[in-house]
């Protein structure tokens, strides 16, 4: 195509473009397709190409060729007469040879089993490194080490013993066992290990010196000023065997610059259910047999009860003391009542509910235990000279519970009716002794704790 261009004028590029169709339209085939009587009908539609056509031939079709296990064509040529004979009337055959072919030098490293493949004896090579470190869960550490320096520590005997495994049971129990062994040499165990005792890992000498001058892990500037050997105190144990903890979110004075007292020695009565203990072992029971679990415990309500005097709060504490010689004098008690009898009198401050609880009745120190340290030297009660029964130590507590209290609202005015005909303002307080049935059941509780107690015998 010839054009012509002015001077200025901008190129503009034209191409043709032709498109034809060419029909390829085919007659249907003259003969039937080889070995199927089928009807030919040709190419079109795609039926000779779809799935369905060949999935209804090979279910319509009966095959007209006798099948056998090799389909007439014999693969395996060994013991088949005539094979590769110029007489085909003998019975020539290809036998297999009767010892078997021998194996090459080059194909028997080809041959070897899984255990043992290993490294090569040909020369090393820079580039490659093996690869079986990859079966192994643990880190690997690479050594440029020479190979004599191997050779001696691998023959090394304090390296022959092979470390057991961290996490099992029975190597975390005598690492354990091996804490109370540095600490208390003269109790440890060296026998044998049995369903009873089982004996501790070996302990090393750096681990006694740590454990005479013990340091900071990650503050070496920091020196220890004293130390307390964790016991427990089963002679302070109550009659359930554990103790509760109650946590009130709001204060439940008035704020002020001095700290109250008495709170030291408040009191907190439940208000649906007055014999709380035998109640909750019933119930226990009774969850237990039907469901085989745990008891879950019960939420209620709390009136929370302070001294009436202030001044009350110190001959409070020494009745409660069991060390104060003094403890019995009638004349702690601040208050005197009508009959004549002397006590402590509490006023009921208000009402408190359950928040939030927490706790496992069957495993008290699954969930927390408190914890208080003691030293009879340093420690000052609140009567001098006061005998303690208690060697230095930290001692723990079973916590069995855990509850958060909060104040009550009363809603409604039927419900605040009730609540004031229910309601008791003032408890007067004595202290006693236990009685036979509670002693026994402290017994029971702290034979729970102590295995190896046998008879016990509990002091007040």
């Amino acid at each position: 195509m010839a054009s012509s261009q002015r001077p200025g004028e901008r190129v503009v590029h034209q191409d043709y473009i032709a498109r034809i169709r060419y029909s390829n339209t085919l007659p249907p085939p003259a003969n039937h397709p080889k070995l199927l009587d089928i009807p030919g009908t040709g190419l079109l539609g795609g039926q000779y190409t779809s799935a369905a056509y060949a999935s209804k031939l090979a279910r319509d079709q009966p095959m007209n060729i006798e099948a056998d296990a090799e389909l007439g064509m014999p693969i395996d040529l060994i013991g088949v007469p005539g094979v590769f004979s110029d007489k085909p009337d003998k019975d020539a055959a290809i036998m297999a040879r009767p010892g078997g072919q021998p194996l090459h030098p080059a194909d028997k490293a080809l041959l070897k089993p899984l255990s043992a493949l290993g490294k090569g004896a040909g020369g090393a090579v820079s580039f490659l490194r093996r690869t079986e470190y990859t079966s192994s869960q643990g880190p690997q550490h690479f050594s440029s080490s020479s190979p004599k320096d191997l050779i001696r520590l691998r023959n090394d005997p304090k390296r022959r013993k092979t470390s057991s495994n961290k996490e099992d049971p029975l190597n975390i129990i005598r690492h354990i066992v091996k804490g109370f062994d540095v600490a208390y040499p003269e109790d440890a165990y060296r026998g044998e290990d049995s369903t009873s005792n089982i004996r501790g890992a070996a302990i090393s000498d750096p681990e006694v010196k740590a454990w005479s001058n013990p340091k900071h892990p990650s503050k070496p500037e920091v020196t220890l000023m004293d130390s307390y050997p964790v016991l427990p105190d089963l002679e302070a144990l109550p009659e359930v065997g554990a103790f509760f903890v109650k946590k009130f979110i709001t204060n439940p004075v008035a704020a002020g610059d001095n700290y109250d007292e008495r709170l030291d020695v408040a009191l907190l009565q439940p208000k649906s259910e007055k014999n709380a203990l035998e109640k909750y072992e019933q119930r226990k029971a009774e969850w237990t047999a039907e469901s085989g679990k745990p008891a879950p415990l019960p939420e209620d309500d709390y009136d929370l009860f302070l001294p009436a005097a202030p001044n009350a709060v110190r001959g409070i504490k020494r009745k409660l003391n069991v060390n104060d010689p003094e403890n019995e004098d009638e004349e702690l008690y601040a208050d005197e009542l009508a009959n004549g009898t002397r006590a402590f009198k509490y006023t009921r401050l208000r009402t408190y509910e359950t928040y939030t609880q927490s706790g496992d009745p069957n495993n008290f120190y699954d969930d927390s235990v408190a914890l208080a340290l003691h030293d009879p030297e340093t420690d000052v009660g609140p009567v001098p000279g006061t005998k303690e029964r208690l060697q230095k130590g930290a001692y723990f507590y079973p916590v069995m519970q855990r509850t958060a209290l909060r104040p009550k609202r009363n809603v409604g005015v039927a419900a605040l009716s009730q609540a004031d005909h229910d309601r008791v303002d003032q408890i007067n307080m004595t202290v006693a002794e236990m009685t036979e049935e509670m002693r026994g059941r402290v017994a029971e509780r702290r034979a729970e704790l102590d295995g190896s107690a046998g008879v016990v015998e509990v002091g007040v």
